[in-house]
């Protein structure tokens, strides 16, 4: 039985974030043999952690111990200060793989590890030792952070490992100047650039600790600031006062964070030498695996390092990275040259440089080829000459480049080329940029989708990320090229030289990528995926994203003015009902009216001292209150004209008249499309207003929009998968599904039904795909929670397959690491073995996938087949919404279009998976979107 913590109990918390950072620079890099992957942060991790327990297993050890780590980088400090930390570097990118692991070796020594969401590790260490201290007991925290000194007293020290000091009250005020109950005042005032806390402009550690000393608190010195003699302190001080305010709330630990353990779960524990030995045989540790084990006398594990890959599998060239070994092409014999090798090899890497990131408007500057590692060369077009005189630079084109037009003459046989494969990264990007100026580049391979068919859900496919973590190299950054802020400069102005060795390391790194990942895509076995799902997209959505779709600026502008009137009079209706006039987009004067001033219930106060004014508390007091509800309906108003009739208009292209988005492949893990600048994926449709917006999405003259949109696909498919008989019967006989549900659940005959009773089963219906809970059911349907949980129990006792398959697909993720769709599709699963606040999502997650996967599977399909189908058809497809395809055509050519697209939608399945059920498809047209659909 655990004993209670208390008296004569020693409690040492160890900040696991420095412990990784520390190991991570202490080190040179190291990958795992077998595949690759980055451990070196790992490896001297786990190498602290022995050296900590060989050096407390005396007299004095301690009987608690935890590792506190760093949940993630946005904490409720955030919300007092969004610049709170901004300055803080990108963490590593082969860093970020190793942090999961960190927490799997803590684990692996049986040492507790311990995080959450929102606060950081400072808080959850400032929480414990208060607690410990409070109980009698002692705490030694394992850190040098000087965040930390300020707990520091009464029971409660520091010990810098590295140093192996111990960091007492002296010790603080060493560091500090003053003791640890004014290190909060000091860096308060002191401020600190890495975290960026302001503090006060121009006042030090040893000003500040003066300063303090002299007045005897921050509050005191704030008060008295105007006694001060020197006048650019005194001003300074009284200027900057709010800001030192807020700097003490941000350095200020927070010892009331809400744990979800106790002091008694972290008692010390004796590892288990299975699990420990298995993790480090897994991390390919052999040295510290054969000490270990001497320790625990046990048998060191066997390793296998040996890489998976097949011995026919052509193995990447080890010839390291030369950027002076790179070739300036400038004139066309020497292009010619390359062009030779090209038709001897069949294929090439190629890369483009532009002026900007938007397709639709960047001009060319430059081209990259690679034939061979390390053998790449760059094409400059435009580049611009450089003046002394001229920041930017002159108009005047810079010597060594080869005329435009002459250049892409040459090319453009070879990039059309069948015969020849046209290897990118995010190939979609130059399709468009070659397609604006003549050349259909095809056929192509990209890097990118193929780490996305081979690692979705593990890590980000761009191309630093990849190279860094496969190549083991760091390409040359973008940023010191170009600038920033109002200096940044485009490509074309980046002297030639430089412009060479960036642009052709970019097709350097993208054919020795593509080298790995080519015959890995048989040995994962997702190549079907690639070839059928991934690769095929890319010329379809190029089309899509450079057709783009019409857009009515006038109904737009007309739609702003009509939300701002209707805003206005919600404004004076919201201060009739709070009695006064106030600023209605704060929150912090609404949480004052509502809680402060009309005593409303359920006012919870933040951080910063403000009430939580979110939808969440709106939604819940609007049920009785009518200033709530109208606050609610004008933050939505609010929300669609600043998102879309206002911001819109600015993404109407000059010369097209059009907006062009961008559709993201390789965004989601489950494979949906992910639509940017602008997101046209997120326009609601469940408000009168939000669907208003559709509207101004309109055809040409002389044409109509069609819209076509799979109805309920994942109820569908949840069916078919889950094997339910009584939804797949639903489906067969074309019954109103939520209302069979309804019947099923709660027994009421279907000539019976009420609105109400249907609206609660296709609450469940869609809830249960997403893994809803018995709160979040609640809130949607305002109910209470006892009663939203009894739906949610009765719903798997009417259709227990469900229960069965999310079972079955929990399972099969914790053993494999991965669960798939219909099509083969693979979703990783880092976190399914998470334990915690992120357990749970994790789970979900992992249940979803498969069904919203499949979902985003089957419409791929259909796009990918949709341009051959209807080949003669004077229409074109403009966009892709979830379950919906909106296309352009000829009034007279809507309904063949209708017939052909509907088939090829419902049979997309086909020939690969034979659906139990029928997916159907609803399909409308009109002059405008709304209309369409």
């Amino acid at each position: 039985m655990t004993e209670t913590f208390g008296k004569g109990h020693y409690l040492h918390l160890i900040d696991g974030s420095a412990f990784i950072f520390r190991a991570y620079h202490a080190l040179p890099p190291l990958t795992r043999k077998s595949d690759g992957l980055p451990i070196g942060a790992v490896s001297g991790f786990c190498n602290m952690l022995q050296r900590y327990i060989d050096g407390n297993n005396g007299s004095d050890a301690p009987t608690h111990v935890a590792v506190i780590f760093d949940k993630g980088s946005h904490t409720f400090r955030n919300e007092m200060y969004d610049q709170y930390k901004a300055n803080r570097e990108a963490m590593p990118e082969d860093l970020r793989p190793q942090i999961p692991l960190t927490r799997r070796a803590t684990e692996a020594f049986n040492i507790a590890c311990e995080e959450i969401e929102g606060y950081e590790a400072d808080d959850i260490i400032a929480t414990l030792a208060v607690q410990a201290r409070a109980r009698g007991g002692r705490c030694t925290i394992i850190s040098s952070d000087k965040d930390l000194m300020q707990l520091v007293g009464d029971g409660v020290d520091m010990l810098d490992a590295m140093k192996n000091k111990v960091i007492d009250r002296e010790g603080v005020h060493e560091k500090f100047g003053v003791y640890p109950e004014r290190v909060v005042d000091v860096q308060a005032l002191a401020g600190d650039s890495v975290d960026n806390v302001p503090g006060a402009p121009g006042i030090g550690i040893k000003t500040a600790a003066l300063l303090i000393n002299e007045y005897g608190d921050l509050e005191t010195l704030l008060e008295r600031a105007n006694e001060i003699k020197q006048p650019k302190r005194r001003e300074t001080l009284i200027q900057h006062a709010d800001q030192i305010r807020l700097s003490k709330k941000l350095v200020m630990l927070d010892a009331d964070t809400p744990l979800d353990f106790t002091l008694e779960d972290l008692e010390v524990r004796a590892p288990d030498p299975g699990k420990l030995m298995a993790f480090l045989a897994e991390m390919e540790f052999r040295t510290l695996s054969k000490r270990i084990a001497d320790t625990l006398h046990v048998d060191p594990p066997v390793i296998d390092d040996t890489p998976p890959s097949a011995p026919d599998a052509p193995k990447v060239d080890d010839l390291p990275f030369d950027p002076e070994a790179y070739v300036h092409v400038s004139d066309a014999e020497a292009l010619q040259v390359w062009i030779d090798r090209i038709h001897e090899r069949g294929y090439v890497a190629v890369d483009t440089e532009t002026t900007g990131l938007n397709e639709m408007t960047a001009d060319l500057v430059g081209i990259s080829l690679a034939v061979e590692p390390g053998q790449a060369c760059y094409i400059p077009l435009i580049h611009k000459a450089s003046s002394s005189d001229d920041l930017f630079g002159s108009d005047d084109l810079a010597e060594g480049q080869m005329p435009l037009a002459q250049a892409l003459e040459m090319l453009k046989p070879v990039l059309e080329d069948a015969s020849i494969l046209k290897i990118g990264q995010n190939m979609k990007y130059d399709a468009k940029i070659f397609a604006r100026i003549g050349i259909a580049v095809a056929p192509i391979d990209d890097t990118m989708l193929m780490s996305y068919a081979m690692h979705g859900g593990l890590h980000g496919h761009g191309m630093d990320t990849l190279s860094e973590r496969y190549l083991h190299h760091s390409p040359i950054p973008i940023k010191p090229l170009l600038g920033s802020g109002k200096s940044a400069i485009t490509f074309d102005k980046v002297p030639l030289d430089k412009a060479v060795r960036y642009a052709a390391e970019d097709a350097d790194v993208t054919l020795r990528l593509w080298q790995m990942f080519k015959p890995q895509l048989h040995r994962a076995q997702v190549t079907r995926v690639y070839e059928r799902l991934e690769r095929p997209m890319v010329p379809v959505l190029a089309e899509m994203e450079r057709t783009g779709i019409k857009v009515d600026r006038d109904t737009l502008s007309r739609m702003s003015n009509a939300f701002s009137q209707k805003m206005a009079a919600l404004e004076d209706e919201i201060h009739t009902l709070a009695g006064r006039k106030f600023n209605v987009g704060s929150p912090k004067q609404l949480g004052e009216i509502l809680f402060d001033e009309m005593g409303l219930e359920g006012g919870k106060k933040g951080k910063t001292g403000a009430y939580a004014t979110g939808a969440d508390v709106l939604e819940d007091l609007a049920t009785e209150h009518e200033l709530p509800a109208r606050i609610l309906d004008w933050r939505q108003l609010s929300k669609l004209k600043s998102t879309y009739t206002d911001a819109l208009q600015d993404h109407i292209n000059p010369d097209t008249g059009r907006v062009h988005t961008s559709y993201s492949i390789a965004g989601a893990s489950t494979g949906r499309l992910a639509s940017t600048d602008p997101n046209l994926q997120n326009i609601p449709i469940r408000s009168e207003e939000g669907r208003r917006i559709r509207e101004a999405f309109v055809a040409e003259d002389g044409k109509v929009l069609v819209a076509l949109d799979y109805s309920q696909i994942e109820l569908r498919i949840l069916a078919h998968i889950a094997d339910l008989p009584a939804l797949k019967q639903a489906f067969a006989d074309g019954q109103d599904i939520h209302a069979m549900t309804a019947s099923e659940m709660f027994d009421v005959p279907l000539d019976e039904m009420t609105p109400d009773i249907r609206r609660q089963a296709k609450a469940i219906n869609f809830g249960v795909i997403y893994g809803i809970s018995g709160f979040g059911l609640a809130r949607n349907l305002r109910i209470p929670r006892a009663q939203a949980q009894g739906f949610i129990d009765r719903y798997f006792e009417r259709f227990p397959g469900i229960r069965t398959y999310m079972d079955d697909t929990k399972a099969f993720a914790k053993e494999h690491g991965f669960v798939q769709t219909l099509f083969g599709r693979r979703i990783h699963t880092p976190n399914i073995n998470a334990k915690g606040p992120h357990a749970g999502f994790a789970q979900r997650a992992a249940i979803n996938a498969p069904i919203q996967g499949t979902a985003a599977d089957v419409i791929r399909r259909a796009m990918v087949r949709m341009p051959d189908a209807t080949r003669g058809i004077p229409a074109r497809m403009l966009l892709q919404v979830h379950d919906e395809l909106l296309f352009e055509v000829d009034k007279g050519a809507a309904e063949d279009l209708i017939g052909v697209a509907r088939d090829v939608m419902e049979n997309a399945a086909d020939p690969v998976v034979k659906l139990d059920v029928k997916l159907t498809v609803d399909a409308g047209q009109g002059a405008n979107w709304a209309e369409a659909h």
